[in-house]
This record gives structure tokens, C-alpha cells and sequence, in this order.
């Protein structure tokens, strides 16, 4: 028996395609309007976080204030001046955020997994093919990023090939637009992953198709920012521009990612480690005594390290950015382009290390837009601690149902 109640989520949740920021701003009493490229941005004075009301205050060149700062005000001239053109194309990126955000949260969205066959799948038909939720996320981020007016190219791991999006576009994006899916039935969180690379000019006469390709297959030392939004508890979009990582939650009362967590630090060192442990019999023999040691306490830090793993990539490393310890997956399952890139540049930058076991992840240069590699991410004297052990990257790789 079908329900009576029809979804409508696929109406409301794309933005408009040529006023969007207009009427998301109407929403909220706003004051002093400010001037950022083409487009005018305004922000409530006053924010509610955790019961309390703040006054939302600028970031200086000198550091962060004591009251909370918007993304779009920490982005501006107030803060870390970006440039117009970040301004607008990340204004874009929340509000593409702020939709899945309400798609994963819809009590509609179990129904929606459960389809099948839909027409224009992506990217194979492996494991981690495309499912429902993928395709709206992808349509939601690729109409804001087409209404932005700023991107030239956006390449998505649910995408077979990328998309040409507009000539005078300065910035290509690339994106996981909803990873960890298959946990959403759970309540699992999950999340989406980007990069943004400046678009080569000098690529401008190429056929269409082949500029496309090109300008997606950089090296990550050639990211301007990458971030990731976690959907659970609390929405939230980490975030770095090169100087720094830096978290904003998402305050429901306004609509506004406010800053809660400037200039990450990832712990040197931390006592977690998040893995699989279900394929230890299949891991080369470094993985194993790495584990083994560590989790004996008999290690370079004389400490027992816990397990934690989830099975949400962006979940997992957030709980690392904020803890400290490893994130792997040793398999040659994650996209360099689309994950491991933006990720290792994230964690970089809050002084910690990408790997594939061997190498640092940024060093590398893709040559495949659905690239696959293991991927190590964590703090950096764990890192340099696990990359001693050497043969840690696993060859063996034997069908799982789940």
C-alpha cells in the first residue's frame, strides 16, 4: 500500500535560479547591508547559540574576538578577506549545505533511498554506486554552484565525467556531495567534501570536454580552500582557506554558520584509532603490528589506544580533527580527487598529516578523476609513527556484503 503523503522536498530544496540569497535574507531582520561583488549580504546583529544570545562580532587580522563571527563575516574584509569571488561561491556552498542538511533530516529521505533505476547514475556500478539521496545532493549542489556565478567546472564523485558550468567562471569545485549515505537509514551521520581550485586560463582554447578534465585533475598543493559539512548532532562546516582550519556551526534560530571552533589544532598525538577492524586477517603485515602495538600500549606513546569507527568518512575525521590519532582506510577505495585531497589539505593545515601509507596525499598528482588510493589522515607523530612500520597500504581486498 502506498502512502498518501507525497514527498516534495525536490521542489523546495533547489534554490532559485537567479535570486537565491535575495530570499534566504528576507528571512531574518538584518542591518547594514554589505556590498560583495554583484550581490548584497546581510547578517542579524544579534545570534542566538546554545540558549544564549551573543553579539556577533568581526574576526581582525589580529585574531578572533570574543564574541562569534559568521562565515560570510570571517570571509570578508572584516576578517580574512578572501576576495569577492570566495564570498559569493562560498555563500553558495552553505546554502547548498543548509539544503542537504534538511534533505538528510527529512523524514521522507528513508523512502527516497529505497528506489531504485534512476536514470543518469554516475559513476559504476560497484558498491558505492550512486543511490537517490546521492542524485539530489549532487542536483542541489550543482544548481547553487551554476547559480553562483563563480565556478567554471564541478566535478563530483556521483558524476561520470564533470561539468562545464560557465567560461568566465574564476574557480572549479570538486565534491563528495554526500558521503557516508548508506548510514542514513541509521541515523548515521553523514556528509559532504570539497575542494576549490583557481580554473587554469591558460587551458581556455581546449575542446569543452578536455578543459573540463584538466582543470579537475589538479594536484591538491593547488587547493585555494577545501571543507567539509558534517549532518549530525549539530550541522557543521569545517573549512580552510590556507591559514588554518576552522569549524562554524549552524545556528537554526538565524540560518548563519557562526564560528565555534577557530584555528584547529589537531593533538601531535592522540590515542584513537578508526578502522575496520572486521578485515585485520586481510591487512599486510606493518598494518598489523602497527594495531597490534598500540592498541597493546606498547608503542612509541606508552598509552592503550581505543577504537572508534564509524563508517562515515567526514564523521570519523572530524572526531580525529578534534581528538587527535589515525583515520584510515588501507584499501584502494577512496577518490584522491573528490576525499582524500580535500581532507589531507584540512588537516594540513591544522598541523596534522594525509598519507596513502607511503607518501603525502597533496604531493601526489591525479591522473584519473575517480582515482582510488588508501588514505591515512591524522596527527602528525602518529602519522610519521604508522608510516614507520612500512607495508601498510592493503593489496588484498576480498568481497564484503556490507
Amino acid at each position: 500500500m502506498q502512502s498518501c503523503v507525497t514527498p516534495i522536498y525536490p521542489a523546495s530544496l533547489f534554490p532559485p535560479k537567479s535570486h537565491s540569497f535575495h530570499t534566504k535574507l528576507q528571512f531574518f531582520p538584518a542591518k547594514n547591508p554589505v556590498l560583495v561583488g554583484s550581490c548584497y549580504f546581510c547578517w542579524p546583529r544579534m545570534a542566538s547559540l546554545c540558549g544564549f544570545s551573543v553579539k556577533s562580532q568581526m574576526v581582525t587580522s589580529a585574531g578572533v574576538d570574543n564574541g562569534f563571527s559568521t562565515l560570510v563575516e570571517y570571509m570578508g574584509k572584516g576578517g580574512i578577506n578572501v576576495g569577492d569571488d570566495l564570498v559569493v561561491l562560498f555563500s553558495h556552498i552553505q546554502y547548498a549545505s543548509k539544503r542537504i542538511a534538511a534533505l538528510v533530516a527529512s523524514p521522507f529521505n528513508s523512502s527516497l533511498g529505497k528506489q531504485s533505476n534512476i536514470a543518469g547514475a554516475g559513476s559504476g556500478s560497484d558498491r558505492d554506486a550512486p543511490k537517490p539521496l546521492d542524485i539530489v545532493s549532487n542536483e542541489i549542489m550543482l544548481s547553487s554552484l551554476q547559480n553562483s556565478g563563480k565556478v567554471a567546472v564541478m566535478a563530483s564523485e556521483e558524476d561520470d565525467a564533470p561539468i562545464w558550468i560557465d567560461d568566465d567562471g574564476p574557480f572549479v569545485v570538486v565534491t563528495d556531495p554526500l558521503d557516508g549515505y548508506r548510514n542514513i537509514d541509521a541515523s548515521i551521520p553523514t556528509g559532504t567534501i570539497f575542494g576549490v581550485y583557481e580554473r587554469f586560463v591558460e587551458l581556455d582554447h581546449l575542446p569543452q570536454e578536455e578543459k573540463a578534465t584538466l582543470n579537475s585533475l589538479q594536484s591538491g598543493t593547488r587547493l585555494v580552500a577545501a571543507g567539509y559539512v558534517l549532518y549530525s548532532s549539530a550541522t557543521i562546516l569545517c573549512v580552510s582557506f590556507g591559514s588554518g582550519t576552522h569549524a562554524f556551526t549552524l545556528d537554526h534560530s538565524t540560518g548563519d554558520f557562526i564560528l565555534t571552533h577557530p584555528g584547529i589544532k589537531i593533538p601531535p598525538q592522540g590515542q584513537i584509532y578508526s578502522v575496520n577492524d572486521a578485515r585485520y586477517f586481510d591487512w599486510p603485515e606493518g598494518l598489523r603490528r602497527y594495531i597490534d602495538t598500540v592498541r597493546q600500549g606498547k608503542g612509541k606513546y606508552p598509552k592503550k589506544y581505543s577504537a572508534r569507527y564509524i563508517c562515515s568518512l567526514v564523521a570519523d575525521f572530524h572526531r580525529t580533527l578534534m581528538y587527535g590519532g589515525v583515520a584510515m582506510n588501507p584499501r584502494d577505495h577512496l577518490r584522491l580527487v573528490y576525499e582524500a585531497n580535500p581532507l589531507s589539505f584540512l588537516v594540513e593545515q591544522a598541523g596534522g598529516r594525509g598519507s596513502d601509507g607511503k607518501v603525502r596525499i597533496l604531493s601526489l598528482q591525479p591522473v584519473m578523476l575517480h582515482q582510488r588510493l588508501p588514505l591515512f589522515l591524522g596527527s602528525l607523530e602518529d602519522m610519521e609513527e604508522l608510516e614507520s612500520y612500512g607495508d601498510v597500504q592493503q593489496k588484498v581486498n576480498p568481497g564484503y556484503e556490507v
